[in-house]
């Protein structure tokens, strides 16, 4: 049961990172803002202003999600090498890690039932929720 909470916690991390690593280790990327114009099934595009004289362009996308709406207006940052760019801030940095809240509420099932372990499970449950519902009032 150990072994199955840990691999939750564990993907939970590992599909929060993809995002979470360019607003967590951003020195060095460049940073914008992105006025979005328009938005498919899956990515919006938009008029990128990067920070300090590079020129703005047109040409760079954002995944399509609840973090993102059209027409809105986001600080983002770079993926390097790239055309894509990831929301930075308050409401993106807390979107970047929504799966690890929810791995930690389904790590908090086996905690705190399997394990017996329930004060460790009703915390990680606390932190997996307050996560998510951060998320949801921030974005």
């Amino acid at each position: 049961m150990g072994l199955v909470a840990l691999l939750l916690v564990v993907a939970g991390m590992w599909a929060s990172w993809a995002d979470a690593q360019h607003i967590l280790l951003s020195k060095g990327r460049e940073h914008g803002t992105l006025v979005v114009t328009g938005c498919s099934a899956e990515v919006c595009t938009g008029r990128f202003d990067p920070e300090g004289p590079a020129p703005v362009r047109a040409d760079m996308s954002i995944e399509r999600s609840v973090a993102v709406r059209s027409d809105g207006e986001y600080p983002v940052v770079v993926k390097p090498g790239s055309r894509e760019l990831v929301r930075t801030g308050l409401g993106g940095g807390l979107h970047a890690w929504l799966p690890l809240g929810g791995s930690l509420l389904l790590a908090a099932l086996v905690i705190g039932g399997g394990l017996r372990l329930p004060r460790l499970g009703w915390a990680a449950a606390s932190l997996g929720g307050l996560l998510l519902v951060g998320t949801f009032f921030t974005v």
